[in-house]
């Protein structure tokens, strides 16, 4: 089903706000204690991996870039957010891909790619 922004679960919602403010600290809060993130090709398992690699993430003053919400899908527990970012990274323009498990309100995965 599409799902307009305001339509998402409030913890998908907090953390895709917490990543384009850099505040991972406040993005961490909404994964399970078992959580695990893939980016890059890389899993992030645990709170201690994910926020490491939040940390990393939000820290990173390498590359500025500006983020669009452009559009949702949710089916039961899976949320699948896009979003299009541009900046002075390596190609300027990218589609996102955030697709969410949810076990309750948390988030116990999260798989980023284009």
């Amino acid at each position: 089903m599409t799902t307009d922004w305001d339509g998402l679960p409030d913890n998908v919602k907090k953390f895709m706000t917490a990543l384009d403010a850099r505040h991972g600290a406040r993005a961490l809060t909404v994964f399970t204690a078992d959580a695990v993130v893939t980016d890059e090709g890389h899993d992030h398992s645990g709170r201690d991996e994910i926020e490491a690699w939040l940390t990393a993430s939000v820290s990173e003053s390498e590359y500025t870039y500006t983020t669009e919400f452009t559009g949702a899908t949710t089916t039961g527990t899976a949320v699948d957010i896009t979003q299009h970012l541009e900046g002075n990274f390596p190609g300027g323009v990218v589609d996102l891909h955030y697709r969410f498990s949810l076990d309750g309100a948390l988030i116990d995965r999260l798989v980023i790619e284009p």
